[in-house]
């Protein structure tokens, strides 16, 4: 007979498995810690639930156990009036004081002898058939007398003080209501009243049994929550710790598994790459350093160059001299200009181009730029519309924006012909304050437009003396630290769309 074997995993077999898939093993560990802490807690709610609405039932029962003694001691005391009344003695005083409405005597044959006063009191059916008082519905108690019966009719309100019957309620033998409190929900134990048939029920106000327990609730939660988090926490940085070392021993493991010529070239690979970058970081941090090594120089050729031209210490002589200070005035101009947007980009991508971002007005900003650029645009004809709309308030480095639009606004004026047209608006988009500045110039085909804001990358336009492509690409990148984006379309003759797009405060 052939018999099956289940295979059955040893604890070692386990914590092999388990190793191997670290993460897994940590998400089922931290999931069944959450359970736990969360099932103690459920359970210590629902204990804690139920024994504050037992102690409230208790309290309730020993409140009703008070009101049943007081309609006792009533109920003897009317049962004694009846008697009274039935032996000839005088008690409408006190069967007044004590609620009684009316009393009548009866003979066996239930006929009327005697009556108290007022209206006739219906004797109830099976009365006088237990030697017992006994109360119907209707609050009419009827007592046996020797040969007799004495049918009490009575005012259930006067068995006991309303403050007393707080959630409460006096009910007959077969469940009839006598009296009741309003609050009353129909619930509570059967506290009977002495030997009278009738009991006291007395109701839980569960929302005040329960609002310790409520107000515990967030205790609760911290303790479920609470050891989770910090478990989750834990186990995150042992995982990442654990991680990162068995990559470390892999990486080890699998260089001294290679073969020697693999190896070396491994190793020259990672001293390459350590070279270049440490070349690069050499570059970048030589050309931001030499800014005032290359800029100190031109400044002296333009300041003298200006003494010259101007005639600062007499007139020069020969009308060259003039011209050649003239051309090498302008020359260091355009070299220093061009320097320092190389310097100023070298800065930005190093990240050491101060940037203070605060709350600003775009709209003010953009006003200034186009006052700037107004005597250029009147010079060469050029209309300078502008669309603002009350306030645009963004968050950006203020002297950073100028320096955006001022360059995106000079490129406009400088590609529109003379006699177009250049419009700059602001206005607010959502999460986005956007600032557009639309021209009727030479435009954009579609392989400059994928070229614009790359560095030294200008597009010749007939009639107009381009720079060395440096200022959309500052712009830009400007536009990026911050936060926002520059977008540039148009198409060949039909002008060009530039808009900065700012976050929105």
């Amino acid at each position: 007979m052939a018999h099956s074997h289940a295979a059955i995993l040893s604890p070692f077999d386990v914590a092999r498995a388990a190793s191997r898939n670290i993460r897994l093993t940590v998400v089922v560990s931290v999931v069944l810690i959450c359970g736990s802490f969360a099932a103690a807690a459920a359970l210590q709610m629902r204990n804690d639930r139920a024994h504050a609405l037992a102690q409230a039932e208790y309290f309730e029962a020993r409140r009703a156990g008070d009101v049943a003694a007081a309609v006792e001691s009533n109920l003897d005391r009317i049962a004694s009036l009846g008697r009274a009344f039935a032996g000839g003695k005088e008690v409408r005083e006190a069967a007044h004081l004590s609620g009684v409405r009316n009393i009548m005597v009866f003979d066996r044959n239930r006929a009327p002898i005697a009556r108290l006063w007022g209206d006739a009191v219906a004797l109830p059916p099976g009365a006088g058939a237990t030697v017992s008082p006994s109360i119907s519905a209707g609050a009419i108690m009827t007592v046996p007398l020797a040969g007799r019966i004495a049918a009490i009719a009575f005012d259930p309100r006067a068995l006991v003080p309303a403050r007393m019957l707080e959630r409460a309620a006096l009910t007959t033998a077969d469940g009839t209501v006598l009296i009741q409190d309003e609050n009353w929900n129909g619930s509570g134990a059967f506290v009977p009243v002495g030997t009278w048939p009738v009991a006291v029920r007395a109701s839980v106000d569960e929302d005040s049994a329960l609002r310790a327990w409520t107000g515990s609730l967030p205790l609760y939660l911290f303790v479920i929550l609470g050891p989770a988090l910090v478990g989750a926490g834990l186990a995150v940085l042992f995982v990442h710790e654990f991680e990162r070392r068995a990559r470390a021993n892999g990486a080890l493991r699998s260089l001294r598994a290679t073969r020697p010529i693999e190896a070396k070239l491994l190793v020259r690979l990672a001293q390459a790459e350590l070279r270049a970058a440490d070349d690069l970081r050499a570059k970048s941090e030589f050309i931001a350093h030499m800014s005032h090594e290359l800029r100190t120089p031109l400044n002296a050729i333009i300041g003298f160059s200006e003494v010259i031209e101007q005639g600062f210490y007499g007139a020069v002589g020969h009308a060259k001299y003039v011209e050649y200070a003239h051309d090498i005035n302008e020359a260091g101009r355009n070299l220093h200009n061009k320097i320092g947007d190389i310097l100023e980009f070298a800065n930005i991508e190093a990240g050491r181009y101060p940037l203070e971002p605060s709350v600003i007005d775009v709209a003010k900003i953009a006003t200034e730029c186009a006052g700037e650029c107004a005597g250029k645009a009147f010079s060469r004809r050029i209309t300078l519309n502008l669309g603002f709309t009350a306030a645009a308030e963004a968050l950006a480095d203020p002297v950073a924006v100028k320096r955006i639009v001022s360059c995106l606004l000079s490129n406009a004026l400088l590609y529109t012909q003379e006699g177009g047209q250049v419009r700059l608006e602001v206005h607010e988009e959502e999460g986005a304050v956007v600032v557009s500045i639309a021209d009727n110039g030479h435009g954009f085909t579609r392989a400059e437009a994928a070229t614009a804001g790359l560095p030294f990358h200008s597009h010749a336009r007939r009639g107009a003396t381009t720079g060395m492509g440096m200022g959309l690409t500052i712009a830009m990148a400007l536009a990026r630290r911050m936060g926002g984006a520059i977008r540039i379309g148009g198409l060949p003759g039909e002008g060009t769309v530039a808009e900065l797009r700012l976050p929105k405060l």
